[in-house]
């Protein structure tokens, strides 16, 4: 597939120039980022060299000065810039650290451009705030939204809302068995059984599995602390269940969204609720067709609701966006987005009733919100999925 993702054309024009800074790469397993990197090195036109830290064996910090030896001596015949592209570089033991060390000493040596990729939002935004602060600039690889599989696969909207944004496993969706293993196996299993036990000592990988599979099933629903402890063995404490929900979040995969409120407190001891960051990690997990899983209007109506939260977890970067729900009482409010003083409040028309005066409460408690209707008689679907998240968020 030769399909070039927007983000290709906006890297590549800051890595064809000098630049003062080091270019991050950041998004889950199996979006593209190693691929547009290879597109990068194929038509930069600079000489460049390519390496992968994605080893079962743990890599330290001699790997990172071998890469960057290749790197100066690629550059010797010429003189000219080299890029170096390091990817999962977030696998090597400190690699901060390392790479800090050769990018403040390069002055007087050749021109290295250094590009680096990673699949684990959590080690690698700990790596960059501690040692690279003031050093890098981050660009966000995300799960394929609706424009880009409908032009690269020809996917109505229908599809992609069951099928997701994973490029790799397009090539199965006539046989959805094949796609359905394909995505548990090779995705699910990879991040849960890898890259998610490197970020963090996991004392029980088997509640977070279960964790998992229970956000699958239950897309974009509220769920109390105290039921998931009574429906996951092992369970432990509500603390453990908060701390894998965000492991599981810097791995691109399930976040657990919280209440909305002024007040943090309040917030905090909150029932979260789950959302599947790809819709594909929902239907690989369930026993319904795509045929089944649209005739079923209210799980169908799940799945899109949990599509528009995926895009706006997807689109939405966090140090500008805070991205919530509301409820009170029989009362809610499908999402809730915030930027400094302005509040947004979505509601997505998903075919579920009753729903319509919960907006109406939350503007009576925050006049100053803004309402957003997706779907129904608001903005059509195709629409809101066709433009860039915060594209609705602005004036």
């Amino acid at each position: 597939m030769n399909y070039e993702r927007p983000l290709l054309s906006t890297l590549r024009a800051a890595l064809s120039r000098p630049t003062p800074v080091v270019h991050v790469l950041i998004g889950p397993r199996q979006v593209g980022k190693t691929t547009i990197a290879r597109q990068i090195q194929e038509s930069i036109g600079i000489p460049s060299i390519y390496a992968t830290a994605d080893s079962p064996v743990p890599l330290d910090s001699a790997w990172i000065e071998t890469q960057w030896r290749r790197a100066v001596a690629e550059s010797a015949p010429s003189g000219g810039p080299v890029l170096l592209i390091l990817d999962e570089l977030q696998k090597v033991r400190g690699w901060s650290e390392t790479l800090k060390l050769f990018w403040d000493n390069r002055s007087g040596g050749p021109e290295i451009r250094v590009l680096i990729l990673g699949s684990s939002a959590l080690l690698m935004q700990e790596g960059l705030t501690e040692s690279l602060a003031g050093r890098l600039f981050l660009h966000r690889c995300t799960h394929w939204g609706y424009p880009e599989c409908r032009d690269a696969f020809g996917w109505s909207l229908e599809q992609w809302l069951y099928f997701g944004g994973y490029p790799g496993a397009a090539s199965f969706v006539d046989d959805e068995t094949s796609w359905k293993r394909y995505i548990a196996d090779s995705l699910i299993e990879t991040v849960l059984a890898r890259d998610v036990l490197q970020m963090s000592k996991v004392a029980k990988p088997v509640l977070l599995r279960h964790l998992f599979a229970l956000a699958a099933t239950l897309p974009s629903q509220c769920v109390s602390y105290t039921k998931m402890l009574g429906q996951l063995q092992d369970a432990g404490n509500t603390t453990t269940l908060a701390h894998y929900l965000k492991l599981l979040e810097s791995a691109f995969l399930a976040s657990g969204l919280e209440l909305f409120s002024r007040g943090v407190q309040r917030k905090r001891g909150s029932s979260p609720k789950l959302l599947l960051w790809n819709n594909a990690l929902v239907n690989a997990l369930s026993t319904r067709s795509m045929a089944d899983a649209i005739a079923d209007t209210i799980w169908w109506g799940r799945l899109v609701e949990n599509a528009v939260g995926a895009h706006l977890c997807n689109g939405l970067p966090s140090v500008e966006y805070d991205i919530t729900y509301w409820r009170e009482g029989d009362y809610e409010v499908d999402f809730v987005v915030a930027k400094g003083r302005d509040i947004w409040a979505i509601e997505v028309k998903s075919g579920r009733s009753g729903k319509a005066a919960g907006l109406s409460r939350f503007r009576t408690r925050y006049p100053e919100a803004r309402a957003l209707l997706v779907g129904g008689q608001g903005i059509p679907l195709e629409e809101f999925f066709d433009r860039d998240a915060a594209s609705w968020f602005v004036g």
